[in-house]
């Protein structure tokens, strides 16, 4: 039921005007807890590279080695929208069960909806 009110309250949070559409700014400071393992470059790193990540399909970075689970996860055609990204970020291993990431999430639904906002467009921030 948790979980549930919380993805309640992210896609209210992203689907709301204004405000809800995150802060890009407040987002480059959140992608600081990120940075150690992605970029926003067209660079990998220990994770695959987040430019151009919202919109893209799941696992589909191609010089990149996604785990098992995410190649799984990825199936049926998944797409890192902003739902789904927000749910993602909240608890990366709920999500995609061993996956390898170790990132234990964000918990702050402001911090989810300012990330992608900044993920949307980071060379502008």
């Amino acid at each position: 039921m948790r979980k549930l009110c919380t993805l309640a309250a992210i896609s209210l949070c992203l689907s709301a005007p204004a405000h809800a559409e995150g802060d890009a700014v407040a987002g480059k400071a959140v992608f600081r807890k990120c940075a150690p393992c992605h970029s926003t470059e067209p660079v990998n790193r220990v994770g695959p590279t987040l430019a151009g990540v919202v919109g893209r399909p799941v696992a589909s970075v191609a010089d990149y080695s996604y785990s098992p689970a995410m190649k799984a996860f990825s199936e049926g055609g998944k797409v890192w929208n902003e739902a789904v990204l927000a749910e993602y970020l909240q608890s990366p291993k709920a999500m995609v069960p061993g996956t390898r990431m170790t990132f234990a999430g964000l918990k702050k639904i402001e911090d989810i909806a300012n990330l992608i906002a900044y993920l949307k467009a980071p060379a502008g921030q």
